[in-house]
């Protein structure tokens, strides 16, 4: 198994892994810079994250159409026009925004920043076009996990600190500019953009095989967890009369899966990518049940600490299974299938805890992480079966 050190020595690796890592930021930093921005401006919460959501979704159900040209046409043909529209609707969305414009052209401007194109998928077909086949794609799946965390750690309070430090745009005007810079970056270095195969199979969405829906699905319930802890653990937090100490619970969790991560991609397994799925969404499971009994900030934060080494591990499988389940000339989209389900799950968890908090308490906020802990324990059994059944 190769190390980290051994993959970034890979020609042309760094560039694109750096490409790749600033294209990425806007991902974590738009939609909450869109929510401090319209609070910072004095507009309600509800339309803050009405229009936070609708960005969302609109890139998770957009992401893998784009992916899918991308698989037909190349990476550099069809991310820079995706990113321009996904830049010129974002900046709109400001400008109605500053001068207080209509409020439903913000939904239109959210809808069509859905272009945004998903370049955590990009890079990960880059490292497959490399490591196709070798034990050191795992690796490189690993690193981009741990990239993908190192977003969400960084960029949120990087957004929500220059909304309120600087002006209420500045926040998604960085976002912007961190997309613009990071695709022109990564569209120009071609030696390692993946070839384009001239086979026609692009009649038909890769999200027709049984194995993508499955693990897409699998992918919104792991999603599901991750929204339900953010949520969850900001009203526990704040029903301890400690708010301010919510950051450092969800930091345990972050960096707890970073380190997981690290140390799974360097790991060599002998069992099916299947069952290694299984075996961890047992793990998931099992780190789920402790959130019912947390009783202070210091149980929560070493629950969650557990609960996270769980989560990249899981991801990494799942997106080897695509690797090993779609065609090569179809990987980005089907890469996109599962990040857009993750943030799909994201959206739906967060929303499902708070709503279920201020019905009920914030024990029963928790307990929505479980039950789609449970869910994704199911899904991979079902995924294990179904892939015995088909060797």
């Amino acid at each position: 198994m190769a190390s980290y050190a051994t993959l970034l020595r890979t020609p042309g690796a760094k560039g694109f892994v750096l490409a790749g890592l600033l294209a990425r930021l806007p991902v974590s930093m738009t939609a909450i810079g869109i929510i401090t921005m319209l609070s910072e401006m004095n507009a309600s919460y509800t339309l803050a994250g009405g229009v936070a959501a609708v960005f969302t979704l609109s890139c998770a159900i957009i992401a893998p159409r784009i992916s899918r040209l991308v698989d037909r046409y190349g990476q550099s043909k069809v991310l820079p026009y995706a990113a321009i529209i996904a830049l010129l609707s974002i900046l709109s969305l400001l400008a109605v925004a500053h001068w207080q414009l209509p409020s439903w052209l913000l939904f239109v401007f959210a809808v069509l920043g859905g272009f945004t194109p998903n370049m955590s998928a990009m890079v990960r077909a880059r490292w497959t076009e490399i490591y196709r086949g070798k034990p050191e794609l795992q690796t490189a799946y690993a690193l981009e996990s741990v990239l993908d965390e190192l977003c969400f750690i960084v960029g949120p309070p990087l957004s929500v600190g220059l909304c309120v430090g600087l002006f209420p745009q500045a926040g998604p005007l960085l976002a912007m500019l961190f997309l613009a810079l990071g695709v022109t970056a990564f569209v120009v270095q071609k030696k390692t953009e993946p070839a384009v195969n001239d086979v026609e199979v692009y009649n038909a969405s890769v999200f027709r095989l049984t194995m993508v829906k499955a693990l897409t699905l699998l992918m919104i319930f792991l999603g599901i967890i991750v929204g339900t802890i953010d949520v969850a653990s900001v009203a526990f937090a704040k029903a301890q009369e400690m708010p301010a100490t919510a950051s450092l619970v969800l930091s345990f969790y972050a960096v707890s899966s970073c380190a997981a991560g690290l140390i799974f991609g360097m790991m060599q397994f002998k069992i099916s990518l299947a069952k290694c799925l299984m075996m961890a969404s047992i793990a998931t499971m099992l780190s789920s049940i402790p959130l019912l009994i947390v009783w202070n900030i210091t149980s929560l934060s070493i629950t969650v600490f557990v609960a996270g080494f769980f989560f990249s591990p899981t991801m990494i499988t799942a997106m080897s299974l695509i690797e090993e389940n779609v065609p090569d000339e179809q990987l980005t989209e089907g890469l996109t299938w599962l990040l857009s389900g993750l943030g799909i799950g994201v959206a739906l968890g967060a929303a499902m805890a708070g709503f279920v908090i201020d019905l009920y308490s914030v024990s029963a906020g928790f307990a929505v992480a479980l039950l789609s802990s449970i869910s994704v324990l199911c899904t991979a059994v079902y995924i294990c079966r179904f892939q015995n059944r088909h060797i």
